[in-house]
């Protein structure tokens, strides 16, 4: 099958390259990446994770968060495990 479809999109340009540093440790161009993800979307009828919106809780915590309220703040991982008693 001939592939002559032509994408363009506009993207963060941080994001970009990022992405596609990761695409290129795993061994994917970003066409690849991009035919992969189109696959999927066909595969599952729809997108191939779960997209939606935050609950009133998650909503409340990301409020909070870009307050500066209700923050747990540690040093490393072992201390905020400690503090959250996991």
């Amino acid at each position: 099958m001939s592939k002559a479809a032509i994408i363009r999109a506009r993207i963060e340009p941080r994001l970009k390259s990022e992405t596609e540093d990761i695409l290129r440790q795993l061994g994917l161009s970003t066409t690849e990446a991009i035919t992969l993800f189109y696959h999927q979307v066909r595969l599952n009828r729809g997108l191939p994770f779960e997209v939606r919106l935050p609950n009133n809780t998650t909503r409340k915590t990301f409020a909070d968060t870009d307050a500066g309220k209700n923050l747990v703040r540690a040093k490393d991982a072992a201390d905020l495990f400690r503090k959250l008693k996991l």
